[in-house]
């Protein structure tokens, strides 16, 4: 398409260009064959006339001084030098022949050629003799025709008085030479034209080739634009309307461009929008079956047990004792539960307001370490910890107890027994890294990035073995996170390792 738009928009600007060009060379030819001679015929009646004036105001002077032309004694021509020279200059300059005559002798008084006498006789035979003569100039004292002789020879001549009605002057000068001027100019212009034709062809090619060329270079961007491939740019330096349209074609490139990136990033956000609703809407699904799921067996145990007292079935104190308690442990199994579901949800929504101060996290560890010993004992692990060196962090102390107590109890419900389990606290100068590590039997991979979810257990169903309810991991990460740390496990060696890195400030 493109190609045949080159050879329309080349081939229209060159018979364009050759029809004007071949129009003025046959206008020029119509011109010169037909208005030379006009033209030619026009020039010399002109210049007739200038030299008839020049002649009539030199003989009103030489009159109004006293010098006669004709000396009435001797019959004589006294014409002076100042007439002399006008006569012969138009003579010379302009090919006229120029006589004067006196009116009364019938007499040559001077003559630019030699026939002068000749002359006199055949226009006064022309003027006389022949009234058809073509007239084509009179103002009543003086008269210019065109006259043709018998020979087929052409004069334009002039006849008539000067103004002191004595003197007649005679001009005449040849136009039989005119049409072969013409017919020689014709020749000439004909091979001018053949050149000048040639010439227009070549010129009319490169100048067709320097127009469409930026034009055919904007019309391959435009299209690669429709194609959406903005890499294209005109690239031409010139002082135009094509340089104007260019600069704009690239201005508007660039807009489109960058307005279809805009468009392009919109729809990611709202496709990753779509995505994160779709991924909410999974998690509500979760959590409300997960919760329905926790609170199940909490509620249908205490609803049993409460059904059991009402109805009497424990008659015996110790008995009533153990139902009581039942209830009041599922009761704060479903109270603690409740309580880190608040907490959560206020962290993960930013509205948990952190409390930071300087405070000495080997002390929390001994301290989170004593108080959970029964259940140390109760495994009957080895827990390594070096408690000399101090490492003092810039946090909120309660939440950070939170998730070293978590961290650790942890450890301990998955630890083999008589296992052991390894606790190390670190300062690089920027952050402070703490990790849990117990033997015991691996996450499996999948799961590794799962456990940060509410919820979410590696015994899928549910076992109230240790009492979890799957949400103090999620707890973890949302406190880690509330300082700008990150939180991390992995498998290594016969066991799992748990870590949070935070920065010291």
């Amino acid at each position: 398409m493109i190609q045949k738009f080159s050879h329309s928009l080349r081939m229209k600007i060159t018979l364009i260009i050759l029809l004007i060009i071949s129009l003025l060379l046959l206008s020029i030819g119509i011109l010169n064959n037909f208005g030379l001679r006009w033209f030619y015929q026009n020039e010399k009646v002109s210049e007739i006339k200038k030299a008839y004036l020049k002649i009539d105001n030199e003989v009103m002077k030489i009159g109004s001084l006293g010098q006669p032309i004709i000396d009435e004694s001797s019959k004589e021509s006294v014409i002076n030098e100042s007439l002399k020279n006008i006569i012969m200059d138009y003579s010379n300059k302009y090919n006229i022949t120029i006589a004067l005559v006196d009116s009364l002798t019938n007499k040559a008084i001077y003559s630019s050629a030699r026939e002068g006498d000749g002359l006199i006789s055949r226009i006064q035979d022309g003027f006389i003799g022949n009234q058809k003569q073509n007239i084509l100039y009179s103002n009543g004292n003086y008269t210019i025709i065109l006259h043709q002789t018998m020979q087929k020879t052409s004069f334009i001549e002039g006849f008539g008085y000067c103004s002191d009605n004595q003197t007649i002057v005679i001009m005449s000068t040849p136009v039989a030479s005119l049409k072969e001027s013409v017919s020689i100019s014709n020749r000439f212009l004909i091979y001018m034209a053949i050149i000048g034709f040639i010439i227009t062809v070549i010129l009319t090619f490169i100048i067709a080739k320097m127009i469409t060329n930026p034009i055919l270079e904007l019309a391959d961007i435009s299209n690669k634009m429709g194609k959406l491939d903005f890499t294209a740019k005109y690239a031409g330096n010139r002082s135009d309307e094509i340089q104007t349209l260019g600069q704009n074609m690239n201005y508007m490139s660039d807009r489109l461009e960058k307005a279809i990136y805009e468009l392009q990033e919109a729809n990611e956000l709202l496709k990753e929008d779509i995505k994160r609703k779709e991924a909410i809407d999974e998690m509500r699904k979760d959590f409300i079956a997960n919760v329905s799921h926790e609170l199940k067996t909490p509620i249908a145990l205490i609803q049993g047990y409460a059904e059991g007292l009402n109805e009497g079935l424990c008659e015996d104190e110790e008995s009533r004792k153990y139902y009581t308690e039942v209830i009041l442990d599922e009761s704060e199994k479903m109270n603690k539960m409740v309580k880190q579901l608040l907490t959560l949800s206020s962290l993960e929504s930013g509205n948990s307001i952190l409390h930071k101060e300087n405070f000495n996290l080997t002390s929390l560890i001994e301290s989170v370490l004593g108080s959970i010993s029964i259940l140390i004992g109760e495994k009957n692990v080895n827990i390594e910890f070096d408690s000399d060196k101090e490492i003092f962090l810039n946090a909120d102390e309660f939440k950070i107890e939170e998730v070293v107590t978590n961290y650790i109890s942890n450890s301990i419900h998955h630890v083999r027994d008589s296992g052991e389990i390894k606790i190390n606290v670190s300062d690089d100068g920027e952050n402070i890294t703490f990790s849990v590590y117990n033997t015991g039997n691996p996450i499996p991979e999948k799961d590794l990035n799962n456990i940060w979810e509410k919820f979410f257990k590696v015994d899928k169903a549910h076992s109230r073995a240790y009492g979890g309810s799957g949400i103090g991991l999620s707890i973890v990460k949302a406190i880690v996170e509330a300082h700008n740390g990150t939180v991390a496990v992995r498998n290594i060696l016969d066991g799992v390792e748990f870590s949070f890195k935070i920065p010291k400030a």
